[in-house]
């Protein structure tokens, strides 16, 4: 743990470095900090937080720069910032008069997040746990394989694949379509699958097998099928001028179950997650992300990737507000 001065010192660093992009100097740290030592108590204080493994010095009469246990203990011992008054205003007219498709909304939210913090943004779908199936289809694939569509009240699409035992007649197909729609439709994904599982078998057994088979598939769909949706990573090459990194974060972002291990959507927390903490080597980058909980329609998360010099107490703010106006919403 360090002492209150020497964490005021890196704390001045870090966002000297975030602010500059550029070597910090300890006259450059009384500068921002306004600390009543002397430029050499500054010196001793960053080779001792060098020592630490919080700074590191680039070259020898250069200044020093943070390392990721330093932005680590930054993050943990900083508090969000406070949003200017048109940033607040911005998100509270997006979301005042919210008329739109669920998918859609949560597709806009990446555009707004992304807009207003200037990184790459992410939004997790909440799953489809608590929401009425309107519609529900089999179409088939293969002679084993059909895919079971269910579209939900609020305009959702899961897609499951079903493989089977043995190849159903289209008209067995049908007879299954309309047992899993009398099921399905006008209930959860859940309750379709425990009115399946309870009533007895009607029809031939072969429709009666391909039913349950279909129904047994979709268990657990509701909580595991999350949509991710990802805006602004037009500003990429804006934020990491290396291009190894833009074509590293940009293969990230197009693997759908990385961008949910990346963004925590386990976690009921808002989050701060860095560089190998994330098991993301050789990438300087940093996910913040905060969850969301839409009501009926389950919980969410939003989040922000960027290089390691990010704005966090800002970055912070603006994703805690997104994601809980984004909850409101959606709970109304």
């Amino acid at each position: 743990m360090l002492d209150d001065r020497r964490a005021r010192v890196l704390e001045a660093l870090v966002e000297e470095y975030i602010a500059t992009g550029l070597p910090v100097s300890s006259q450059a740290i009384l500068e921002r900090c306004g600390l009543g030592v002397s430029s050499a108590t500054v010196r001793n204080d960053l080779a001792q937080l060098e020592s630490y493994g919080f700074v590191t010095q680039p070259h020898t009469s250069a200044g020093r720069v943070p390392t990721p246990q330093g932005y680590r203990f930054y993050v943990d011992h900083t508090s969000p910032a406070r949003l200017r008054t048109a940033t607040r205003s911005r998100i509270e007219a997006f979301f005042s008069n919210v008329h739109r498709e669920l998918n859609r909304l949560l597709k806009d939210t990446t555009g707004l997040l992304s807009n207003l913090s200037h990184y790459p943004a992410v939004v997790i779908g909440p799953g489809f746990s608590g929401e009425t199936v309107r519609a529900f289809h089999l179409v088939a694939l293969g002679s084993r394989v059909v895919l079971a569509v269910s579209v939900s009240a609020s305009g959702r699409v899961s897609q499951n694949l079903v493989r089977l035992g043995s190849s159903p007649t289209e008209e067995e197909l049908e007879a299954a379509e309309r047992e899993l729609r009398q099921a399905f439709e006008s209930n959860t994904i859940a309750g379709g699958i425990d009115a399946v599982e309870t009533q007895r078998g009607v029809g031939a057994d072969r429709v009666v097998e391909l039913v349950r088979a279909v129904a047994s598939s979709l268990r657990g769909v509701d909580t595991t099928t999350r949509e991710v949706f990802v805006g602004g990573t037009a500003q990429l090459a804006e934020l990491w001028q290396d291009l190894t990194h833009v074509h590293a974060i940009l293969a990230l972002l197009e693997q759908e179950t990385t961008v949910r291990r990346l963004i925590g959507d386990e976690s009921d927390l808002s989050t701060v997650r860095l560089g190998t903490e994330m098991d993301v080597n050789d990438v300087d980058l940093a996910v913040v992300s905060s969850p969301y909980d839409a009501g009926e329609h389950g919980t969410g998360r939003v989040g922000v990737l960027g290089p390691m010099r990010m704005d966090y107490r800002r970055t912070i703010k603006i994703v805690e507000e997104v994601g809980e106006s984004l909850g409101d919403s959606l709970g109304r």
